[in-house]
């Protein structure tokens, strides 16, 4: 028998039991728990694997497909073999049966009439016996875990590799759709994961459980028998799924802790309250990358948690003003953000962490302001030529649009006119007539006339070269001062 582990091929050896191999002889290496008798056409959800199943052969199926089935069901719950009383309730089993143990490694024993049920299962106790104090010995070291948590401050991978050496287990944990639960833990095949938490808790060569969490569990917890090794049962499992509901807990109440006080710091960058080298203290203890510049993006139209969901592989800081929220981060968070369904983002160009942001909230709110109008998407500073070249001035911008749009925009603010917007659709259009009406869902006969209309408010002809670039200019420095919608 293989050192304290007592397998199929140990119970074939045993002359009092008189076993014979009737199919499935490859899996004679498969590691036995307990031996049990069950009647049932399918016993799995009452079982916790490396099980010996023993049968009179009452549950087992008449037909090919159903035979088949059945020992396939026996198989996926971790079923180490299956044992049937000769001449007793077996019925004629099929070819397709004996296929499936010889594909499946499913070793299928024969039980002599003369020998007992309970002969077995009395051999299978007595060989684990003495396994049996290990597995008390490894449940309480996993009780003290908590203990370690307390007196040693073991991070998370270091927790859990102790664990695995403990319990006989390598351990996985991962969110219901198959991400990494926890830092330094990895993720199983997405394959392993049940349908739903109230699955079995059985699967071949191991374990899966749902890690509890406040509102329903978090994810899962797989554990799988680590070859050589001693596996400690389920109950050290299910205690390790708790150790890693409390990691979990605190992850998040760590996480919730940073993403304050991240918007607390971004408030305060936001009003220049930070000289640079404390904003760069402050930067890297919230985990920010200081080797790299950094960029503010403005983000519309985005619910709270589908944005959190997107960042959070990404380090930043996150800050909610009215139905913007405001990011500060590497430039991938643009990208990010914008595959949010409905978010409009706009991104400052990139600049040194730490620097004041005065400039960058105002490229990233142009930005922002003109991918919503664009449908969403990412819109980044300066892609626009033009508006690049306008003076960050703000009283200079407010001089240009007063000189060049004033009378057009007190216009339209008192007789609730379009004539600002219809031009400037009128210019994003390369002034094609067809293609802005339509944009403005107006007949083209009125968008001329109302083209005709800011030339008579404004003084400027559209047709000549020098008035058109004054009055593009001067929209783009509305927009930039926030006065055009």
């Amino acid at each position: 028998m293989a050192e304290h582990k007592l397998t199929v091929e140990d119970l074939l050896r045993s002359p009092a039991l008189q076993l014979r191999v009737l199919a499935g002889e490859a899996g004679l290496s498969r590691s036995v728990s307990w031996a049990h008798v069950s009647e049932l056409d399918d016993p799995t959800p009452w079982l916790l694997g490396a099980e010996v199943i023993m049968t009179t052969g009452i549950g087992v199926p008449r037909s090919a497909a159903r035979q088949r089935a059945y020992l396939e069901r026996l198989d996926d719950a971790g079923v180490s073999a299956l044992a049937l009383s000769a001449q007793l309730h077996v019925p004629p089993l099929h070819p397709a049966f004996f296929e499936a143990a010889e594909e499946r490694g499913m070793p299928v024993l024969e039980v002599p009439l003369a020998v007992p049920f309970i002969a077995i299962a009395q051999e299978v106790a007595a060989a684990l016996q003495e396994d049996a104090s290990h597995r008390l010995g490894a449940q309480l070291q996993v009780f003290g875990a908590l203990r370690w948590l307390a007196t040693e401050d073991l991070d998370t991978a270091t927790l859990f590799k102790r664990l695995e050496r403990l319990s006989g287990y390598d351990v996985y944990l991962s969110t219901p759709s198959g991400r990494p639960l926890l830092p330094g833990v990895p993720a199983p095949a997405p394959s392993v994961l049940p349908a739903t938490f109230d699955a079995p808790p059985t699967i071949p060569g191991g374990f899966v459980l749902p890690v509890s969490a406040p509102g329903g569990p978090a994810g899962y917890l797989v554990a799988f028998e680590r070859e050589g090794a001693r596996p400690a049962g389920l109950a050290v499992v299910q205690h390790i799924a708790t150790v890693a509901a409390l990691q979990v807990a605190m992850a998040r109440h760590e996480r919730e802790t940073l993403r304050r006080e991240g918007a607390e710091t971004l408030a305060e960058l936001l009003q220049d309250l930070l000289d640079p080298p404390a904003a760069r203290r402050r930067l890297a203890r919230l985990g920010l990358p200081l080797d790299t510049d950094t960029a503010l993006i403005v983000v519309r139209g985005a619910p709270d948690d589908a944005l959190r969901r997107a960042l959070d592989d990404h380090p930043h800081l996150m800050l909610r003003r009215g139905d913007d929220h405001y990011l500060l981060g590497p430039p991938s968070l643009g990208p990010a953000a914008a595959a949010v369904p409905g978010a409009a983002a706009g991104m400052s160009r990139p600049f040194p962490p730490g620097e004041p942001l005065r400039v960058a909230q105002r490229e990233a709110a142009w930005a922002a302001t003109h991918a919503a109008e664009s449908g969403g998407g990412l819109v980044t500073y300066g892609d626009d030529t033009t508006g690049r070249w306008l003076p960050e001035d703000r009283a200079t911008l407010t001089a240009l649009v007063e000189y060049v749009l004033g009378k057009v925009i007190a216009y339209d603010a008192a007789h609730r006119s379009h004539l600002l917007v219809s031009v400037r659709t009128w210019l994003e259009h390369n002034r094609r007539m067809g293609e802005a009406a339509a944009a403005l869902h107006v007949h083209p006969n009125t968008l001329a006339y109302r083209l005709r209309r800011f030339s008579e408010l404004s003084g400027r002809d559209l047709d000549s070269s020098a008035a058109f670039a004054e009055v593009w200019l001067a929209i783009r420095a509305a927009r930039q001062l926030g006065l055009s919608t």
